[in-house]
C-alpha cells in the first residue's frame, strides 16, 4: 500500500496527486488518499485486448491453471503484508481470513477446476456430439471457447481481497484479461494485493488492471465481447443494469447484490435441543464477522412464536459477550464497520427498522469498544430488533448493511416460508431443523427464492463452514433483489467468461474442431499398439480393432464364483427365460473385464494407471455364444505439465471404448481415463 494509492493501467502504476483521504475505521486516522490524476480507460481497454488478451491466449487453460496455483501459493506466503494493512479496515484477525486466505484458497480452488475439468487448449467441447442424418455422416455438438473482450468487475468494500480475486479466478481461467475496480473506501487493501500480484511476475502483461476511484466512461467503451461484473447495493445493480451501452451492446452482466437473507428455526426444534443452540451462534456469528458487513449475513431470524422469548433471551446473553474494540487486542471478536461514512448509513437504516420493533439489544446495553483510539473510530454496537408485525416490517424492505438483524415470530411452517419469501430474493438462507421430512418440505419452496440453502443440525455442524460462507464450487448468487446473477460454481463460473457455439458438419470435422474424437469420424489405425506410445506421440483419433471372443458358459459361471455376483438373470436358466431378455445372459462387468482383455497391451510401457471409468452404459445383453469385439480409439489428451517424483512427464488420456457383438451392434460403450508417461 502506498500513502496515494495508484492505479495499475497499460502496464504502468499511476498516480502522484493526492484526493480523496480514507481513514483507519479503528481510529480516524489517515491511512491514504485516492489519486486526482484522471484514467484514460480508452488505455485500459485497448490494452487489455492488445496485450492481455494474445498474451492469455498464448496459454491453455491447464496452462493458467498451473499459473493459478503458483500466485495462490506467492500470496499466501506473503499475508502478513496483506492483515497489516487489513486491521486498518476494522476487520478482526478471523474477518481477515476470511478475506484474504478465503481469496487465496479460491485460486487454489480454480486451479484445482482447471486442472480436473478443462481441457488442453482454448477449446472445450460440450458433447456428446449427436447425429443429424441417418447415415452418420453430419452431425453437431457444442463447443465452448474464450471471449475476445475484457471483463470489467465492480467490487464491494467488505472484501477486498477475496472479492478481487473470487472473479478474477475463474475470469483468469477463462483466458480472458480483466480490470478491477475496488470501492473506494477499503480500496487501499486491494492496491496492496495487486502490488503483491505484480510483484510475483506471475500474470502476463495486461492480465490484471487496477482502478482507483470511479469508472468514468468505462462502462461507454465496452463492446458485445467484454463482461461486466458487480457486487454491491441491490439499487446501484439496477442503475448499472440499464446502463445504456450494456443495453445496446448487449453485454453480460452479472449481478451478485446485498440480500435480505434469512434464518428460519424449525417448529420441530426446542430449547432443549442442540440445534436451538446452532440457530442462535448461527444469527449472532453472521451478526458479528465482519462486524455484519457481509451481504450473505443473516437479515432476519425467523423462529417459532412458542419460543421467540427462549431465542431473544439466548442472543442477548451471546451478543452482550462479544468483545468489540481495536483487532489489535486479542480479546477483540469484533471490530469496526469499514468505515465512518458507513456507521452513518447503518445508523439511519436502524432508525427506520425501530419504528414497529421492539429493542432486544442495541448500544444501551452497554457498549464500550476497548483500545486507543476507538472513539474516533467507525464502530457500531450488535443490534437485535424484534418485529411487532413480521408480515409488514421494514426488515423486508431496508437492508442495514452492519451488526444488526431481526427477530421474526411466525405461527406455521407454511407462515414461515412465506416470510421468507417475503425478501423477494435472497443469496441465502438457512433451515435449522431436526426432521428430515421438514428439510425435505420447505427447501423445495425456498429454493425459488434463494441462490444457496444451508440446512443445518446436529450431524451437518461437525464440518459446516456456515451460513454466510460462499464457497468455490457452489453457486454465489440469488434471483430478485439478490441480483439474478451467479459466481463461482465451480467450472460454471468459468463457462460465464467463455462463449458457446453450436457447430455441424461431418465427425471428422467436429474432432478435428473439438480437439475430442466424434464417433464417425476418421480414425488412424498403425501397426504400433496405442497403449505402446507416449503422451506427445498419441494423436485423436489413433485407433486398435481388437480379435474376437466368444462368450461361453464357462465365463459366466466363473465371473460369478470370482466376483460373488450369482443374479438369477446370469444363472437361472426358467427365470431368465421369462425375463424381457428370453435368456441367460452375462454380466455387465464380465463384458466389460473381456474387453479389457482384448485391447490391453501387458507388457510394462507408457500407460502407467487407469484410474477410472465415464459414461459407461451398458446398450445390449450378451448372451452365451456370443461374440464381442472392442474398439480402442485415444479420445482426448490432457497435458497437466506435471512430473513425478523421478521427474517423467505425464498427461491424461481418455479413450473412447465401443463394444460390439457379432452383428456390429453396441453392447457395451464407456471411456477409460488412463495417465500416459511422455519421453521425458
Amino acid at each position: 500500500m502506498s500513502a496515494i494509492l495508484q492505479s495499475h493501467i497499460a502496464g504502468h502504476w499511476l498516480g502522484a496527486k493526492p484526493a480523496t483521504q480514507l481513514r483507519s475505521a479503528v481510529n480516524g486516522q489517515p491511512v491514504a488518499s485516492t489519486h486526482a490524476e484522471a484514467i484514460d480507460f480508452g488505455e485500459a481497454v485497448e490494452y487489455a485486448r492488445s496485450t492481455g488478451l494474445p498474451n492469455l491466449l498464448k496459454l491453455d487453460f491447464q496452462q493458467r491453471a498451473t499459473i493459478l496455483r503458483a500466485l495462490a501459493k506467492y500470496i499466501t506466503e506473503n499475508k502478513e503484508a496483506l492483515y497489516a494493512v487489513s486491521a486498518h479496515t476494522g476487520a478482526t484477525r478471523n474477518d481477515g481470513w476470511i478475506d484474504i486466505e478465503g481469496g487465496s484458497g479460491t485460486l487454489f480452488a480454480y486451479a484445482g477446476v482447471g486442472n480436473n475439468e478443462l481441457p488442453s487448449g482454448n477449446v472445450v467441447h460440450e458433447g456428446p456430439a449427436m447425429p443429424l442424418g441417418k447415415k452418420g455422416g453430419f452431425a453437431g455438438t457444442h463447443i465452448l471457447v474464450p471471449r475476445r473482450g475484457v471483463a470489467v468487475h465492480i467490487n464491494a468494500f467488505n472484501f477486498p481481497v477475496w472479492g478481487l480475486l473470487e472473479k478474477f479466478a475463474p475470469t483468469f481461467l477463462a483466458g480472458m484479461p480483466c480490470i478491477g475496480k475496488p470501492a473506494t473506501a477499503t480500496s487501499y487493501l486491494t492496491e496492496a494485493l495487486v502490488r503483491l500480484i505484480d510483484q510475483s511476475g506471475l500474470l502476463p502483461p495486461g492480465a490484471l488492471q487496477l482502478v482507483i476511484g470511479g469508472t468514468g466512461d468505462l462502462l461507454d467503451r465496452l463492446d458485445g465481447q467484454d463482461v461486466v461484473t458487480f457486487t454491491g447495493s441491490a439499487d446501484t445493480a439496477a442503475r448499472l443494469r440499464v446502463h445504456p451501452n450494456i443495453v445496446k451492446q448487449s453485454i453480460p452482466f452479472n449481478a451478485e447484490a446485498d440480500s435480505l437473507n434469512c434464518a428460519i428455526l424449525s417448529e420441530d426444534v426446542t430449547p432443549d435441543d442442540e440445534e436451538f443452540d446452532l440457530f442462535v451462534k448461527e444469527v449472532a456469528r453472521e451478526m458479528t464477522v465482519k462486524a455484519g458487513q457481509k451481504c450473505t449475513a443473516i437479515r432476519r431470524a425467523i423462529v417459532p412464536r412458542k419460543h421467540v422469548a427462549a431465542v431473544a433471551e439466548r442472543l442477548r446473553n451471546r451478543l452482550a459477550r462479544t468483545v468489540v474494540g481495536d483487532p489489535a487486542n486479542e480479546t477483540v471478536r469484533m471490530g469496526a464497520l469499514a468505515s465512518h461514512a458507513q456507521a452513518k448509513d447503518v445508523a439511519d437504516r436502524v432508525a427506520e427498522l425501530t419504528r414497529g420493533a421492539e429493542v432486544v439489544y442495541s448500544a444501551q446495553d452497554g457498549f464500550n469498544p476497548i483500545g486507543l483510539g476507538v472513539g474516533e473510530g467507525a464502530f457500531f454496537a450488535p443490534t437485535l430488533l424484534l418485529a411487532e408485525d413480521a408480515a409488514t416490517h421494514a426488515a423486508h424492505d431496508v437492508e442495514a448493511f452492519g451488526p444488526v438483524s431481526t427477530l421474526m415470530a411466525y405461527d406455521d411452517v407454511d407462515e414461515a416460508i412465506a416470510l421468507a419469501a417475503r425478501g423477494r430474493g435472497s443469496l441465502v438462507g438457512t433451515l435449522v431443523t431436526k426432521s428430515p421430512a421438514t428439510a425435505a418440505y420447505v427447501v423445495p419452496q425456498a429454493a425459488a427464492w434463494h441462490g444457496r440453502l444451508l440446512v443445518l443440525d446436529r450431524e451437518a455442524a461437525v464440518e459446516s463452514t456456515g451460513h454466510g460462507s460462499p464457497l468455490p464450487g457452489l453457486k454465489h448468487g440469488g434471483p430478485g433483489r439478490a441480483g439474478g446473477g451467479e459466481e463461482l460454481g465451480g467450472v460454471r463460473a468459468v463457462h460465464h467468461y467463455l462463449q458457446r457455439a453450436a457447430v455441424q458438419g461431418s465427425p471428422t470435422m467436429l474432432a478435428a474442431v473439438s480437439g475430442e474424437y466424434v464417433r464417425g469420424a476418421a480414425r488412424q489405425e498403425g501397426e504400433t499398439h496405442p497403449f505402446r506410445k507416449h503422451f506427445e506421440d498419441l494423436n485423436i483419433g489413433d485407433s486398435l480393432l481388437t480379435h474376437r471372443r466368444t462368450v461361453g458358459e464357462a465365463d459366466i459361471v466363473a465371473f460369478g464364483g470370482i466376483s460373488g455376483d450369482y443374479f438369477y438373470m446370469h444363472f437361472d436358466e426358467i427365470a431368465a427365460k421369462e425375463s424381457p431378455f428370453g435368456k441367460r445372459i452375462a454380466h455387465g462387468y464380465f463384458v466389460l473385464s473381456a474387453a479389457a482383455g482384448l485391447f490391453v497391451s501387458p507388457a510394462p510401457g507408457p500407460v502407467l494407471a487407469n484410474y477410472g471409468l465415464d459414461t459407461l452404459r451398458f446398450v445390449k445383453p450378451v448372451g452365451i455364444g456370443d461374440t464381442i469385439q472392442a474398439r480402442l480409439t485415444c479420445k482426448r489428451k490432457i497435458d497437466r505439465n506435471r512430473k513425478d517424483a523421478k521427474g517423467v512427464g505425464q498427461g491424461v488420456v481418455a479413450w473412447d471404448v465401443e463394444v460390439t457383438n457379432q452383428l456390429g451392434e453396441v453392447v457395451a460403450s464407456y471411456d477409460i481415463l488412463t495417465l500416459v508417461a511422455k519421453h521425458a
